[in-house]
């Protein structure tokens, strides 16, 4: 009996797993797969895997299939970096204006409608059908390593951090992801497994705060990315991994707000396993 295990090769998701890169054979029932937030989102609908950090937005779809890590998620202090709108204009400047969206990543996309809409008031033509063009499109939004790298690159004359927009305006630090459960894990025999990867996960994201040159080093082996160290290191100061009680206020409070312009059909709350 294998535990079907959504892995999302970010960096963001690095204090996650990079302990079981090395020591995969110490865990023969934990099945590891590779993908992208909104590849995972569909997997955990179709129940082709049991839980992963997807994003956040999955639970409030599916909230009767879905229950959540009370530990975990994946958040951030006031900046998050690697969830950015990349702009040629000032983001007031961006009604009825083309903004290219990610095809990674579902939580981002949301918070972005969110903040536009209800901060803003703002309201662009989103694209997502096609391939990012700079002639016809005004901004982009990207999430995880391709944000990272664009902001090294700095090809756009503004930017701006998702994570920052959201606190600035709630005070609260936003929860991009979250471990994501479906409730066929919590079976008798995928239980034991489950109890098992949820401490062994949290333990290695202490680790990875104890010592994170060896754990960065181990993640770039397998996943590599060419960005410089310090960038890298500074990204980690910015990450949170703890599910704290203001975390939580703030994601039911997402939801309340992507029930209110339609995003999801409920304003739904957390459920734990």
């Amino acid at each position: 009996m294998n535990l079907n295990i959504g892995r999302i090769p970010f960096l963001v998701c690095a204090p996650f797993f990079y302990n079981f890169l090395t020591k995969e054979g110490d865990f023969p029932d934990f099945l590891f797969i590779d993908g992208t937030p909104r590849a995972h989102n569909e997997a955990l609908k179709n129940n082709s895997i049991d839980l992963a950090p997807a994003s956040s937005i999955t639970f409030a779809k599916k909230p009767e299939l879905f229950l959540l890590s009370p530990k975990l998620c994946t958040s951030c202090h006031f900046e998050v970096q690697s969830v950015k709108l990349f702009s040629q204009k000032p983001l007031l400047e961006l009604h009825h204006m083309n903004i290219h969206l990610t095809n990674q990543s579902d939580t981002s996309i949301a918070l972005l409608e969110v903040l536009l809409s209800c901060r803003f008031n703002v309201t662009p033509t989103y694209i997502r059908d096609r391939a990012y063009d700079p002639k016809q499109d005004a901004a982009r939004l990207l999430i995880g390593d391709q944000a990272l790298l664009e902001t090294n690159a700095n090809h756009f004359p503004y930017s701006y951090d998702l994570a920052t927009l959201w606190e600035e305006w709630h005070h609260l630090p936003f929860v991009f992801g979250a471990w994501i459960i479906h409730k066929n894990a919590l079976s008798k025999e995928k239980k034991p497994i489950l109890d098992r990867f949820l401490d062994a996960a949290e333990e290695n994201v202490k680790s990875f705060r104890r010592d994170p040159q060896t754990a960065i080093d181990t993640w770039l082996k397998k996943y590599p990315i060419p960005l410089p160290a310090s960038m890298i290191f500074s990204y980690y100061d910015s990450l949170d991994y703890s599910f704290t009680s203001e975390r939580k206020e703030s994601l039911e409070l997402f939801y309340s707000l992507c029930n209110q312009i339609g995003i999801i059909p409920n304003a739904t709350k957390l459920r734990f396993i």
